[in-house]
């Protein structure tokens, strides 16, 4: 989801909702999420952020940010 890295509070709301749904620690790398065993992926978390923005907001703000 590389919406994450490309709004800050999308990526804060994130962070702080992980240890909420998942009692691993967060891996996050440049523009990935690992997750080492699938049995470990908070699905319910991942389906929320997938609502958090549509494609055409992540259109927006994606060139909005290239523009730069």
């Amino acid at each position: 989801h590389m919406a994450i890295y490309a709004d800050p509070s999308l990526l804060e709301w994130f962070q702080s909702e992980w240890p909420k749904h998942s009692k691993r620690k967060l891996d996050m790398g440049k523009s990935c999420i690992r997750i080492k065993n699938p049995a470990d992926l908070p699905l319910d978390l991942i389906a929320e952020l997938s609502t958090k923005v549509t494609p055409a907001q992540w259109i927006e703000l994606y060139e909005r940010t290239m523009k730069r």
